[in-house]
């Protein structure tokens, strides 16, 4: 008698994206045809880097920091929605997570062009607009009420993680694990009904080593870090994540911020206002949304001390007990 086969095949898909590699790792039955989900996702992550890289001079971000003050500029819907969240987040962190420091990164050296002295004079001697105020929204078009420089480095990655996930609900898939450098989220289970494992980094630059595991069911997470993208300037190390009040890098940053959320595109935002506010108010502003949180911070004594709120890690903290 022949044998039939009714084990679901396990693949796990990836691509070249945003200068790093997407992955997407599920289960289907056997005989399915997996080439046009590879295209589809390769597709969809595409698109976000074409419409918000500010390493492309031709994107539809681009674009519009390119447009004069005042006029209205038609944007793909993609974009529109994620700057939308993006000036929401804004909002809701006082300014911490800011889509306005185009500017900054740039003249920093966090773009395709070095650091320029003269730049970060004027970045950081420059008086901002908060971005909610500076830039209005349409149903398909943004126009800018001041000059300023987009930069949705701080969400786009997390973005096109959900597309990922999209993609896969897209066909049929409702169980997987999709990412982008680390960003990850996850859709239902394992196929043994267990949920996903994810390891959240030690914060250290010279090795990848996982500090804890989270397991992760219908949910995202994403972490900022001074470990990951920094830049030497002279004798400092500065890590690429901009202070909006001064218009230059984090002086004395958290390690590192994990937020777990139901998209990954609020869970990169949020990282990265938590990791501007610092532990104490960062914890505090968490609370008060009622958003699962870990800072890592570095001791005096080089060990890792950890500072947490919300269900997932209170979880997590039990399990490594």
């Amino acid at each position: 008698m022949q044998k039939i086969y009714t084990d679901p095949i396990r693949h796990a898909l990836n691509g070249p994206t945003m200068g790093t590699r997407w992955s997407a790792v599920f289960h289907s039955p056997r005989g399915f045809d997996v080439d046009p989900l590879r295209a589809a996702l390769q597709t969809a992550v595409e698109e976000v880097d074409a419409q918000m890289s500010t390493w492309r001079a031709d994107s539809d971000l681009m674009r519009l920091n390119a447009a004069p003050v005042d006029r209205w500029v038609p944007m793909p819907d993609h974009l529109v929605a994620v700057l939308r969240l993006g000036l929401e987040i804004g909002q809701q962190t006082g300014g911490a997570f800011d889509v306005g420091l185009g500017d900054a990164v740039t003249a920093w050296g966090f773009g395709p062009a070095d650091a320029a002295p003269d730049a970060i004079r004027v970045a950081m001697d420059r008086r901002r607009t908060a971005a909610w105020d500076a830039v209005e929204i349409g149903a398909s078009a943004v126009r800018k009420r001041v000059p300023l420089a987009l930069d949705l480095n701080g969400i786009a990655k997390g973005y096109g993680v959900d597309r990922l996930a999209e993609t896969l609900l897209g066909f049929g898939i409702a169980n997987g694990l999709v990412g982008i450098d680390g960003e990850l989220r996850a859709l239902g289970l394992r196929p043994e009904r267990s949920p996903w494992s994810v390891a959240i980094e030690t914060p250290d630059h010279r090795h990848r080593a996982a500090h804890s595991v989270l397991m992760l069911e219908d949910a995202a997470v994403a972490t900022s870090g001074d470990y990951r993208h920094w830049i030497d300037l002279g004798t400092r190390r500065l890590s690429h994540t901009m202070d909006p009040t001064r218009g230059a890098p984090l002086s004395a940053p958290p390690a590192s911020v994990t937020v777990v959320a139901k998209t990954c595109a609020e869970a990169d935002a949020w990282a990265t206002a938590l990791m501007v506010l610092g532990v104490e108010k960062g914890i505090a502003l968490a609370e008060r949304h009622g958003l699962d949180v870990l800072f890592l911070q570095r001791s005096p004594g080089g060990q890792i001390d950890s500072v947490a709120t919300g269900r997932v890690f209170a979880e997590l903290a039990m399990q490594n007990a």
